[in-house]
């Protein structure tokens, strides 16, 4: 049966403006241009360590910098906040069938408590990866690997739902089937970077279809 590893920032919640307001304020207090696209193009499914040393070679601490901002989106962050829609019914679904869950994301562990609660489903996952935490974040492949050993599965029965590039290509060098959710970027953009399939939200008529196929050939 399948096993599904969700992205959390743009997947399962629109997240996104929030990080992405936080980021142009840093980048124009550090006198860094902030174009229309900056956040996809510089920053968007990256680790801020990654980003910082790409961007602020010279910031003397940059974890300290990814901790403040990071706490300046949870205080951004309200709560309740809305879940991607169709997500909740389609976590219902994979339980009915026994699949199992976890949830992959560059976000740092904090954050991630903070949006699975803003959202209400931190009940429903018992394995969260959290990028940092490995010896390599998306784009490496180490975070859904860590998830499949941890979930006891093997590439070819997971499913794996992304919105960015970095994670995309992490999710699709795992060899987990590798679904886009276009939250923030094109069908082309993400299957540029390794999409097999793409959707628009979990209320997507293609998705059931997907799974069907996928669940064939995992069991």
């Amino acid at each position: 049966m399948p096993a599904l590893l969700f992205d959390l920032d743009g997947t399962m919640l629109n997240s996104d403006p929030i990080h992405e307001a936080v980021f142009t304020e840093l980048w124009q207090s550090r006198g860094l241009p902030t174009p229309e696209g900056f956040y996809i193009d510089q920053v968007h499914g990256r680790l801020n360590v990654d980003v910082f040393a790409e961007h602020l070679p010279d910031e003397p601490d940059p974890q300290g910098l990814s901790e403040w901002k990071e706490a300046q989106f949870r205080d951004r962050l309200p709560a309740p906040y809305p879940a991607t829609p169709g997500v909740e019914a389609f976590l219902d679904h994979a339980e009915a069938r026994g699949w199992q869950m976890a949830v992959v994301t560059n976000a740092m562990r904090l954050n991630a408590e903070a949006m699975l609660g803003a959202i209400g489903l931190r009940d429903r996952f018992e394995v969260i990866v959290i990028g940092e935490e490995c010896a390599h974040g998306k784009p490496h492949p180490l975070p859904y690997l860590t998830a499949m050993e941890a979930l006891g599965e093997n590439p070819r029965a997971c499913i794996a739902f992304e919105d960015s590039p970095s994670g995309m290509r992490a999710a699709a060098a795992s060899g987990a089937y590798s679904i886009g959710v276009r939250s923030a970027l094109s069908d082309a953009d993400l299957r540029a970077v390794g999409a097999q399939m793409t959707i628009e939200d979990f209320t997507d008529p293609a998705l059931p279809g997907i799974l069907a196929r996928i669940e064939g050939v995992a069991a």
